[in-house]
């Protein structure tokens, strides 16, 4: 096993040598105030039998979770996914996985028993949809994508600590701490054979800072990497640069100075360049998304003069909600200067119009919207507001009339085109198969822009209330019970009325004798 765990800071913070002390078998880190990211890599041969048996018919396997909460992404980790749980799945083989012993889909049970038992998951092909592929050179784009909001990791860090940990308990805390994380990624893929779980802290969960000891494993095989690291301007606008300090933990004997660059694809903005989102009411059944966009951001991000930027959002849909995809793909200048869009560059899963949400198997679906911005010329002191008009699919019926939906917030960025041979693999801090990345090209730069929820709502999920049937009697005459009456009379009468119309057609219709002519007059004639 191999633990990395990174300590990022912003040059305005405070930092001072004595608030870190290196032995020989640990390190002590004292009131640290930063961000803070943990790796972990394991071996085939150190998992779990029935995590390997799934792994093994994986050729890639990609788990994504973001919380709820609205928190800062510091660069160099300054990507950005929709809140809730991601799994992004390749087969080794094409087409149907190998069922267990009883007779059940691997993958999903999987995710289910690490994840929720809950989850809107029977197979990759019957669940997941599929993603397009708009640039073929992506290589890392999988062939399945799922999709389900998941505010808490409790049955993930149970799982660990059932599976991992056994009586450690500092293995058991560690598990823990997942709880408060920003942001989960796993990763495995056939090439390497080795699972990668990693999880983004912004903050210490406590006023004071990380205070905490990170000690060498007992074994004394296993490496604990330690760096202390913050962002520094860098010479060209595609690279990140930071310096601070590192250590191995149980080789080296004190903390060594470092500063190195490397292009990225994901850059933060300046703080203020925020979004939020809104869906004004009433919503009914055709809610708009408002996503309002801080002046700020309205500004394109520093590129090289030959680079091309344009401003996108990525929706990430349950399957309660849907947009019309002939709606947004319209051409209509009048129809994209109304809703401040450009285009739509690309959609994936549920996007029939008509079919009730009992009726979808799979998860939701995806979009990629270009968005309109305003010309360098305009100056805008207001917010800049994008509407995007959804549309709601029938639900169950409930004894209140309402079912809840909840959606999370798309990503926003600007996506930007990089200078020719620029290569983006050569990055420590590198994240991919983020769901949207992949539709563009592998040199695009990602600038992203920060959620910023009301103070009321503090979430980055907005819930709707979904007007639906109500169950609950004596409830006027919009219960179940009435319209299942009424439908059944408005039937019959329309049976009898439809059967009373052809007897009365019979009877006027009946066969009448038919003269004989005369032959006589016939024959005169001739």
């Amino acid at each position: 096993m191999r633990q990395r765990i990174t300590y990022i800071q912003k040059p305005s913070l405070p930092f001072h040598p004595s608030q870190t002390t290196l032995t020989r078998d640990s390190l002590y880190v004292e009131s640290l105030d930063a961000a803070r990211e943990e790796r972990v890599t394991f071996s085939f041969d150190e998992l779990p039998s029935e995590l390997w048996q799934v792994l093994r018919q994986c050729h890639q396997l990609h788990i994504r979770w973001a919380s709820e909460r609205a928190f800062e992404a510091v660069s160099p980790l300054s990507s950005r996914i929709s809140p809730g749980l991601h799994v992004f799945y390749s087969p080794v083989e094409a087409g149907r996985a190998k069922r267990d012993s009883e007779g059940r889909e691997p993958l999903c049970t999987l995710l289910k028993k690490v994840f929720d038992d809950e989850l809107r998951c029977e197979s990759p092909e019957k669940s997941f949809i599929t993603p397009p592929i708009l640039s073929k050179r992506f290589a890392s784009t999988t062939a399945y994508q799922f999709y389900e909001l998941l505010p808490s990791l409790g049955n993930l860090v149970t799982y660990i600590q059932q599976k991992f940990c056994g009586t450690d308990d500092k293995c058991h805390q560690r598990a823990a701490s997942i709880l408060s994380a920003d942001s989960v990624d796993i990763n495995y893929d056939s090439i390497s054979h080795a699972l990668t779980m990693s999880g983004f802290w912004s903050q210490a969960p406590g006023e004071q800072g990380w205070t905490e000891t990170i000690g060498k494993h007992e074994g004394g095989t296993d490496k604990v990497e330690i760096g202390l690291l913050g962002a520094e301007p860098a010479s060209e606008p595609e690279e990140i640069k930071v310096g601070g300090l590192l250590a191995v933990v149980g080789q080296d004997e004190e903390l060594k100075p470092t500063l190195f660059s490397f292009p990225s694809r994901h850059h933060p903005l300046h703080e203020d360049a925020t979004y939020s989102v809104t869906f004004p009411p009433p919503t009914g059944l055709h809610p708009t998304m408002t996503i309002s966009i801080a002046p700020e951001a309205l500004k394109e991000p520093p590129r090289r003069p030959d680079a091309t930027c344009a401003l996108h959002a990525y929706l990430t849909l349950p399957s309660k909600l849907f947009g019309d995809k002939y709606q947004l793909s319209t051409t209509d200048p009048l129809f994209l200067k109304s809703h401040n869009l450009a285009s739509l560059r690309a959609v994936a899963g549920e996007t029939d119009l008509e079919a009730p949400d009992w009726s979808i198997s799979r998860w939701g679906s995806n979009w990629l919207l270009e968005l309109a911005s305003p010309s360098e010329s305009d100056e805008v002191a207001e917010e800049w507001n994008i509407t995007i008009p959804l549309h709601l699919r029938y639900l169950p019926p409930s004894e209140s009339g309402y079912q809840p939906a909840s959606v999370p917030w798309p990503v926003v960025f600007w996506a930007c085109s990089a200078e020719d041979g620029t290569k983006m693999g050569v990055n420590p801090f590198d994240r991919i198969n983020l769901g949207w990345e992949g539709l563009f090209g592998p040199r695009t730069m990602f600038y992203q822009l920060h959620p910023s929820p009301s103070p009321e709502g503090g979430n980055l999920v907005e819930e709707l209330e979904v007007p639906v049937l109500t169950l609950k009697e004596n409830s006027g005459i919009f219960n179940s019970q009435v319209i299942e009456l009424g439908t059944f009379a408005v039937i019959s009468i329309g049976f009898l009325w439809v059967l009373w119309k052809l007897g009365l057609v019979a009877r006027s219709s009946g066969i009448r004798p038919q003269h004989q002519r005369n032959p006589g007059k016939r024959d005169k004639a001739e």
